[in-house]
């Protein structure tokens, strides 16, 4: 999950979005209203959905038909919620208030497991294992993605010297990277081993230290407000911003590529900065290029195709696609109308979702969800929604 600062901060009780959930193809056609309810009205009578996505929405749970694109069903859930891959291709975590839900997208229904974390915050799947980080408590709670379908899973748990906004990510090797934090400050990170007695390496040249993305060779990127740190082999390396300020807050990586995608910022005195350009950053060499994108974007804009090309959602509609290598834009498809993003960052906007080599982009202005076939810039399928939706993510696939 890239949680944002502030854009994302951790959640609260803002707006009352629930969970809309999605199954799509990408067969060419229109997707239809809503269909009759299930005889017995119930959420676990609803058609299972293939490969189904996960929105918020404000009032509950839609789930859709994989082919159709019907509603099937309306389980409702109140507060403002957000959602992240748990790791499987069953399930989705949703975060409360205050505790990580999860979601069995097969039943269409919330199941009973739940992890109590106050103030829940990033998600991270990498290796095979979940990572949940409490920003209310610091507490990071790590378990086998799979493991799920079995019920509440085997934990394992490591707490923060003290409540942050953080992140933590898991290695293949058990290394536990986190950063480091209160509530006054985020000054970078630590790797501890496997036992998380020993510390392997340390950090402290990151203000504002958040986001994390997983590259080739295991290299993992973590945003600060002059670069990026990264972890690679046991050694940290700071990678400076052109700039004095120049923030890298959320990031895309791709396993199979060496490049790591990331917003980028210049002002800490905006309310609101509505940059156009992104943060390229090669992990192998240690480089940073920017790519102007002549539009901007919000934090719900950054994904990775199939291949490891970047791609950002404009607020002038058009999904951008960026040679990674080159560090250039090499196309632009139209999806969406112009948009500006929202002062609030609980507010919906459109909102981007990358599996495979789909791209799903939601307009939530006209309540729309559309699939985008990543290679040809196609529309391949296209529905009308019941109601205007907020974030959007989906269960892990084999293709994705």
């Amino acid at each position: 999950m890239h949680t944002p600062e502030r854009p994302g901060h951790s959640v609260r009780a803002a707006l009352l979005p629930g969970l809309l959930i999605l199954g799509l193809t990408a067969a060419c056609g229109q997707g239809g209203g809503a269909a009759e309810p299930a005889d017995d009205g119930s959420a676990s009578a609803a058609p299972q959905a293939a490969d189904p996505l996960v929105a918020t929405y404000d009032g509950g749970l839609y789930v859709i038909d994989a082919e159709s694109l019907d509603v099937v069903a309306d389980i409702p859930l109140d507060g403002f919620n957000r959602v992240n891959p748990a790791g499987d291709d069953q399930h989705v975590m949703v975060s409360t208030a205050s505790e990580f839900r999860v979601l069995d997208t097969a039943a269409g229904e919330l199941t009973d497991v739940a992890f109590e974390a106050p103030e829940p915050g990033h998600v991270v799947r990498h290796a095979g294992r979940t990572v949940l980080f409490s920003d209310g408590t610091g507490e990071v709670t790590a378990f086998d993605s799979d493991a799920l379908g079995d019920g509440a899973p085997e934990t394992d748990t490591h707490t923060t010297e003290h409540p942050h906004h953080g992140v933590a990510v898991e290695l293949e090797n058990g290394e536990l990277l986190v950063t480091l934090g209160d509530e006054e400050e985020r000054p970078g990170i630590q790797v501890l081993g496997p036992d998380r007695e020993e510390e392997v390496a340390r950090n402290e040249e990151c203000p504002g230290v958040h986001g994390e993305a997983t590259a080739q060779d295991e290299a993992v990127v973590i945003g600060c407000e002059d670069g990026v740190l990264i972890y690679r082999d046991g050694e940290i390396t700071k990678t400076d911003s052109p700039d004095d300020y120049g923030r890298i807050g959320n990031q895309a990586g791709h396993e199979e590529s060496p490049y790591v995608l990331g917003d980028y910022k210049t002002d800490p005195d905006a309310e609101l900065e509505r940059p156009e350009r992104v943060s390229v950053i090669d992990t192998a060499s240690g480089d940073l290029k920017l790519v102007d994108l002549g539009a901007s974007y919000s934090f719900r804009s950054l994904g990775r195709g199939p291949d490891g090309q970047g791609l950002v959602l404009g607020t002038d509609g058009a999904l951008h696609v960026i040679d990674m290598e080159a560090g250039e834009v090499t196309d632009s498809f139209p999806v969406v109308g112009e948009w500006t993003e929202p002062l609030e960052w609980q507010e919906a906007r459109p909102t981007l979702f990358v599996r495979g080599g789909t791209a799903y982009v939601t307009d939530p202005g006209a309540k729309a969800l559309y699939a985008v076939d990543v290679a040809t810039g196609e529309v391949t399928a296209e529905t009308e929604l019941p109601e205007a939706t907020n974030e959007l993510t989906g269960v892990e696939t084999a293709s994705a």
